[in-house]
C-alpha cells in the first residue's frame, strides 16, 4: 500500500503548517482542535503538495447587472451570445443559483424564476458596508455532448440594482423633542433618524418640517450631513415661553430620492422644559473598537465617556443606545452608569463583522440635555471553523446519496464530480488546501482562478480508463486543511460505481408470430408468448417485454415484463376488427438500454354472436289497390355482423297466411292477392330473418302495407230516394233551400270529394245546386206554368282520375196542397218510367191546354143536350109503357135491366167466361218499395203517351158529370162483373201488365188534381207502376177527354176512362 498522498492548490497568500512526527507514524489521522479537527499529516504528504498542485486554466469573469424585484422569465443574459460560448451540441446546468435563477440547457440563457430576487431580503446583502454593491453569485457547467468531454466550470456575479421599492419610515409615528423654555435662538436639537430599506439615490434623501402659525416662526429645521447620513435638527428660531405655550405639534416629513419618490410623515412633539444650562458632551465624537469572535459574556468592548459643565442632577449622566439594530441589544450591553459596553451574547464574525449604532448621553437635569455619539465595533477573525468540502453533481453526472454513476467507458479526465473547498473564517484561517487521499484513478482539477483563498472549486476527474470487469467501485476519500493556528481540517467522501456498458440487444426467436384467437373470450385469456435472448451479463440481459401496438389495439392486449406472455385484456368482438397486429419490443436494463422486436399477428376467429339485424325498425310499404297478384310490394334489407355460415340470412313472413310471400336473397316482398282498399286498406304481419349458425340466432321486423285508393268506386247517393218527392208552394221565396242532395264515396282522398251539379230536369233554370254542398236553392219566381212535378237529374261525381258519378231524382211537386195525392203518385211512376233526357218539369201543355178548353166546352154542351134529348125520349116511352100495362104486377120477374147497357158480342161473352170465375185484382207494388240500386242502374223510364202503344192507364168516366149518381156502385152491386175492368194489352194476359182498378168510394172526379176538384182527398185503392210495353197494346173501348173549367190543367191531369160493356 503506498503512502497516502494527493493534490493541494495553494492560494497566493496561503500558509502551510509542517508538524513533525516520528517516523513510522502512519497514515492521516485526526487530532482535536478549536472548533474542528485537525490532521496531523506525514511529512512527505505536504513536502508534495506544492508540486502536485494542477494549475488553473484561464477563466472568464461573467458579470451581469440587473434590478431587483424583476418578474419572472426575464432574460438576464446569454452566456453564449454575450461571451462568445457555443450554443450547439454543449449542455448548460445552473450548479449554484437556485431558487433565484434558471438557465436555458441549450443557449445558456439566464433567467429570472418564480422567486423574486429582492436585494433587501438577501442574506449577502444584508448588514453590508453602504456603498458596496449587492452581489449574487451563480455556477454554470458546460458540458461537451459531442466529445462527451469533462464539463467547463463558469462563474459568474449578478449585481442586483436597487430599485425604490421601500418607502422611508421613522421609528415611530410620534416623535417627542424636550426643549427648555430658555434654549438661545439658533439652538440645534437632533431629530431620531429615518429608515430606507433602499440604498444609494433611493435611500433617504430630504427632510421637511411643517408647522402649524403657533410654531411657524418659532422653530425650523436644518439637515447635516454626518457619517453619510442625513441628520435632522431642529432649529429654535424665537423664544419659548413654558408658561405661555408648554408645547408644540409639529409634521416631519421624509422622502427617498428614487423616481417616483416615495415619503411618509411623523408627528413632532416639541415639549417646553423649564431650563438646563448645559448638554452633555462625549470625549470623543464617534469609538471605535475591536471586538474577537467568540468572546466570552462580560468581555469589556469599549467604554464611552460623556462629560456635563452643570452641577448636581444637571451633572448626572445616564448612557442609553440610540436606534441600535436589535442584534446590537441582542449581542452588547451598555452600562447605565459608567458608559461601559460588554459581551453579552455569541458574537460569531461569519454571522455579523460589524457592529455600528449610537449611544446617547442624557443628563438628570428636570429639563434633561442629550448628546450623541457613534460607536463602530469590528468583529475580529478566530480560526473557529474547519474547511467545508461540497460534492455535487456536475454537468451529466448526477449523484444520489453520496453516490455516482460512470459508465466503463468514459474517456480520460473526465469529471464525475464538482468539489467546492470553503472556509468560513477570514484571512490565513480561510486558506484551505485538499487532497485526494488513497489510490484511486481520480485527481482533482481547479475548476476555476476567480475563487477566494477561502471558497475554492475543483473537478473531481478520472485519471485513466476504467475497467467494469476490474474494479466495480471506487471509495474517493477528500481532505481539507486550512492555515488556521491550529490548523482544522475536514473530510469527505464520494462513491463512485462503475456501470457495465450494454453493448447487446436483445433477439427474439420468431421475428413474426401469427395466432388465431376466438372472439367473445374472457379477459385475461392467454394469446401468446414470445420469448428472447440478450448477450449480455447482469442487468443488462435482464430482459423487460413491452407492447406498441397499432393505435386499433390500443389498450386491448396487455405483455408481462418478465415472461413475455401475452393476454388480452377484454372481450374481441370480430365484427369491429378482425385482424390485430402488435409490435413486442423486449428492452435490456442497460444504460443505455438495448431493445429488440418482433411483430405478433392476432386473427379473430368468428362465433356466431350476432343476430341478424334490419336496416329499419319498423318497414311501412304503400301500394294501389286493384295490383294483379304476385306484384311486389316492398324489399327489406338485413345484414348480420358475421361471417360465413353465420352470415347467411333465411326470410320468412311469420303467422303465414298466405297473403305475402318474400324471395331470400333480395328480400322482395310479393303479394299473393289483389288489393282492394274498401275492404282492407292495411295489412300488418312480420318478417323472421334466421342466420346460418349453430345454434342459429333470429330477428323480427314488422311490416305495415298501406294500401292507397283507386276511383274504383262511384258515388253513392244516400238521400233523397229517387221516389220521394217535396211540396213546393208556389210562395216559396228565392234562394231557400228547396232539397238536399248527399252522397258518399267509399273511395279516399280526391276519390272521394264529390261535387254537384244538376244534368237534367230543370229547363226553366228554377233551381240551383250547390257544388260542394248538394244544396238545391230556388233561383226564379214560380210562376202559373211552372207548377206540377219537376224531375231534376242530379249528378254526382268524384275528382278521381277519371271521374265516376252517380245521379239521383229530386221530384219537386210545385202547388199549393198535396190535396190529390193520386194524381201526384201517377206522376211519381210517370217520372220514374220516363228516360232521363226527357224533362219534366211544369205543364208543358199550358197553352195548349187553353185551346183545347174551348173545343172541350163546345163537346160538353153537345153532349149534355143529346143526354137531355135522351132522357126526354126514356121518360116518354116509360110514361106510355105504363099507360099501356095500367100498373105494376107483383112477383113478375123484370126480363131486361132497363139501366143496364147493351153490351156488344165481345164483351158479352167475355163477361159470361169472367162469370164463371171472377179474380179480384192484386194491387202492384208500391213505387217508394222498389230497388233504388236497379233503378240507378237502369236509368231507362217509360214517358206516359196516350199513342196507341203506351201502356195501359186507369180512365175515369167522362159520360156522367161530377154531380151524377154513382153509377159504378150501381154497377157493383147488380151486376155479376166489376163495373171497371182494365184489359191486358198483351194475349198473355201477364200479371206484370194487369191493373184493375174499381171506382173510388165516391163518384168524384179526380183528374185534376187541384183544391177545387170535388172529392180531391179521396185515394185510390191503390198503387199503380207502369212498365214499358213488351207487346203490341190494343185499345178496348173508346176513350173520352173532359175539360172542367177549372185552372188549366196539367198536361196529366186528364184522366183517362175505358168502359167495357156488356
Amino acid at each position: 500500500m503506498p503512502p497516502p498522498w494527493g493534490c493541494v492548490t495553494l492560494g497566493p497568500k496561503a500558509k502551510v503548517l509542517l508538524i513533525l512526527e516520528p517516523a513510522g507514524m502512519g497514515p492521516l489521522r485526526p487530532s482535536s482542535g478549536p472548533r474542528g479537527q485537525r490532521l496531523l499529516l506525514p511529512p512527505l504528504l505536504l513536502a508534495l503538495l506544492l508540486l502536485l498542485a494542477p494549475s488553473a486554466g484561464h477563466t472568464t469573469q461573467v458579470v451581469y447587472k440587473v434590478p431587483e424585484e424583476q418578474p419572472p422569465n426575464t432574460l438576464i443574459g446569454s452566456l453564449a451570445a454575450d461571451y462568445g460560448f457555443p450554443d450547439v451540441g454543449h449542455l448548460y446546468k445552473l450548479e449554484v443559483g437556485a431558487p433565484y435563477l434558471r438557465v436555458d440547457g441549450k443557449t445558456g440563457d439566464i433567467f429570472t424564476t418564480e422567486t423574486s430576487i429582492d436585494r433587501e431580503g438577501l442574506r449577502e446583502c444584508q448588514n453590508q458596508i453602504p456603498g458596496n454593491p449587492c452581489i449574487l453569485e451563480f455556477e454554470v457547467s458546460i458540458t461537451d455532448l459531442v466529445q462527451n468531454g469533462s464539463p467547463r466550470l463558469l462563474e459568474g456575479q449578478i449585481e442586483v440594482q436597487d430599485i425604490n421599492d421601500n418607502t422611508p419610515n421613522f421609528a415611530s409615528p410620534v416623535i417627542t423633542l424636550a426643549i427648555p423654555e430658555n434654549t438661545n435662538i439658533g439652538s440645534l436639537f437632533p431629530i431620531p433618524l429615518a429608515t430606507d430599506r433602499d440604498a444609494g439615490p433611493n435611500g433617504v434623501a430630504s427632510y421637511e418640517l411643517q408647522a402649524g402659525p403657533e410654531a411657524q416662526e418659532l422653530f425650523g429645521l436644518q439637515v447635516a450631513e454626518d457619517q453619510e447620513e442625513k441628520q435632522p435638527q431642529l432649529i429654535v428660531m424665537g423664544n419659548l415661553d413654558r408658561e405661555r405655550w408648554d408645547s408644540y405639534d409639529l409634521t416631519i416629513k421624509v422622502q427617498d430620492g428614487g423616481n417616483p419618490p416615495r415619503a411618509s410623515s411623523a408627528l413632532l412633539r416639541v415639549t417646553v422644559l423649564d431650563t438646563n444650562d448645559n448638554a452633555p458632551k462625549f470625549e470623543r465624537p464617534s469609538y471605535e473598537a475591536e471586538l474577537s469572535e467568540n468572546s466570552p459574556i462580560g468581555h469589556s468592548v469599549i467604554q464611552v465617556k460623556a462629560n456635563d459643565s452643570d452641577q448636581g442632577a444637571n451633572a448626572e449622566i445616564d448612557y442609553t443606545f440610540h436606534q441600535a439594530p436589535e442584534v446590537v441589544k441582542r449581542l452588547l450591553r451598555l452600562d447605565r452608569n459608567t458608559g461601559l459596553i460588554t459581551v453579552q451574547g455569541p458574537v460569531d464574525r461569519e454571522d455579523l463583522s460589524t457592529l455600528r449604532f449610537s449611544v446617547l448621553a442624557r443628563d438628570r437635569g428636570a429639563t434633561p440635555k442629550s448628546a450623541r455619539a457613534q460607536v463602530v465595533v469590528t468583529v475580529k477573525d478566530m480560526n473557529d471553523n474547519a474547511p467545508t468540502i461540497e460534492i455535487r453533481g456536475i454537468g451529466l453526472v448526477t449523484h444520489q446519496d453520496g453516490m455516482a454513476n460512470i459508465s466503463e467507458d468514459v474517456a480520460e479526465e473526465t469529471a464525475v464530480a464538482l468539489v467546492q473547498v470553503s472556509d468560513r473564517d477570514e484571512g490565513e484561517n480561510a486558506a484551505v488546501t485538499c487532497v485526494v487521499a488513497g489510490d484511486v484513478p481520480f485527481q482533482l482539477r481547479q475548476a476555476s482562478e476567480t475563487g477566494s483563498d477561502s471558497k475554492k472549486k475543483y473537478f473531481l476527474q478520472t485519471t485513466t480508463p476504467l475497467d467494469y470487469e476490474k474494479v466495480k467501485d471506487y471509495t474517493i476519500e477528500i481532505v481539507a486543511v486550512d492555515s488556521g493556528n491550529p490548523p482544522l481540517s475536514s473530510t469527505n467522501s464520494l462513491k463512485v460505481q462503475v456501470v457495465d456498458v450494454n453493448d447487446n440487444a436483445p433477439v427474439f426467436t420468431q421475428s413474426i408470430t401469427e395466432v388465431a384467437f376466438p372472439e367473445n373470450n374472457k379477459p385475461g385469456e392467454v394469446v401468446a408468448e414470445v420469448t428472447a435472448s440478450d448477450a449480455d451479463s447482469g442487468s443488462n440481459a435482464e430482459l423487460v417485454y413491452s407492447l406498441e401496438p397499432e393505435p386499433a389495439a390500443q389498450g386491448l392486449f396487455t405483455i408481462s415484463p418478465e415472461n413475455g406472455e401475452i393476454r388480452v385484456k377484454t372481450s374481441l368482438d370480430r365484427e369491429q376488427r378482425d385482424s390485430y397486429e402488435l409490435k413486442v419490443v423486449a428492452a435490456d436494463r442497460g444504460s443505455p438500454s438495448l431493445q429488440g422486436t418482433a411483430t405478433v399477428l392476432v386473427n379473430v376467429l368468428d362465433c356466431n354472436d350476432n343476430d341478424p339485424k334490419f336496416m329499419l325498425s319498423g318497414y311501412n310499404f304503400s301500394v294501389m289497390e286493384n295490383m294483379p297478384a304476385l306484384s311486389p310490394v316492398g324489399m327489406v334489407t338485413v345484414i348480420d355482423g358475421d361471417k360465413g355460415e353465420n352470415a347467411r340470412v333465411q326470410l320468412s313472413v311469420e303467422q303465414d297466411n298466405g297473403d305475402f310471400v318474400i324471395q331470400n336473397g333480395t328480400g322482395t316482398i310479393l303479394s299473393s292477392l289483389s288489393f282492394d282498399r274498401e275492404q282492407q286498406s292495411t295489412y300488418t304481419f312480420q318478417l323472421k330473418a334466421v342466420d346460418g349458425g349453430v345454434p342459429p340466432r333470429s330477428a323480427y321486423v314488422g311490416v305495415t302495407i298501406n294500401v292507397l285508393d283507386e276511383n274504383d268506386n262511384a258515388p253513392f247517393i244516400t238521400a233523397p230516394s229517387n221516389t220521394s218527392h217535396r211540396l213546393l208552394t208556389p210562395q216559396t221565396r228565392l234562394g231557400e233551400t228547396v232539397s238536399q242532395v248527399t252522397a258518399e264515396d267509399i273511395d279516399s282522398g280526391v276519390n272521394a270529394e264529390l261535387t254537384y251539379s244538376i244534368a237534367g230536369g230543370n229547363p226553366y233554370g228554377l233551381f240551383q245546386i250547390g257544388s260542394h254542398s248538394g244544396a238545391i236553392t230556388l233561383e226564379k219566381e214560380i210562376e202559373r206554368r211552372h207548377h206540377g212535378l219537376h224531375r231534376l237529374v242530379v249528378k254526382v261525381s268524384d275528382r278521381g282520375k277519371p271521374p265516376r258519378y252517380g245521379t239521383a231524382l229530386v221530384h219537386l211537386y210545385v202547388n199549393e196542397t198535396l190535396a190529390n195525392r193520386t194524381l201526384l203518385e201517377t206522376l211519381l211512376v210517370h217520372s220514374l218510367d220516363t228516360p232521363l233526357d226527357i224533362d219534366i218539369a211544369g205543364d208543358p201543355e199550358y197553352e195548349r191546354s187553353k185551346q183545347r178548353g174551348n173545343i172541350l166546352f163546345g163537346v160538353v154542351a153537345g153532349v149534355v143536350a143529346v143526354a137531355l134529348l135522351i132522357a126526354l125520349a126514356v121518360l116518354v116511352r116509360y110514361c106510355r109503357q105504363r099507360e099501356a100495362k095500367s100498373g105494376y104486377q107483383a112477383g113478375k120477374k123484370e126480363t131486361k135491366d132497363l139501366y143496364a147497357p147493351k153490351p156488344s158480342g165481345k164483351a158479352a161473352k167475355g163477361s159470361k167466361n169472367k162469370g164463371k170465375k171472377s179474380k179480384s185484382p192484386k194491387p202492384v207494388k208500391p213505387v217508394e218499395d222498389e230497388d233504388e240500386a236497379g233503378l240507378q242502374k237502369s236509368l231507362k223510364f217509360n214517358l206516359m203517351s196516350d199513342a196507341p202503344g203506351d201502356s195501359p192507364r186507369i180512365h175515369l168516366p167522362l159520360n156522367y158529370p161530377p154531380g151524377s149518381p154513382d153509377l159504378g156502385r150501381h154497377y157493383r152491386s147488380n151486376s155479376p162483373l166489376p163495373s171497371i175492368q182494365l184489359q191486358p194489352q198483351s194475349p198473355s194476359a201477364s200479371k206484370k201488365h194487369q191493373v184493375v182498378q174499381d171506382l173510388p168510394p165516391a163518384n168524384t172526379f179526380v183528374g185534376t188534381g187541384d183544391t177545387t176538384s170535388t172529392g180531391s182527398e179521396q185515394y185510390s185503392d191503390y198503387s199503380y207502376r207502369t212498365n214499358p210495353p213488351k207487346y203490341p197494346s190494343k185499345q178496348v173501348g173508346q176513350p173520352f177527354r173532359l175539360s172542367t173549367p177549372q185552372p188549366p190543367p196539367h198536361p196529366y191531369r186528364g184522366a183517362i176512362w175505358t168502359e167495357v160493356w156488356e
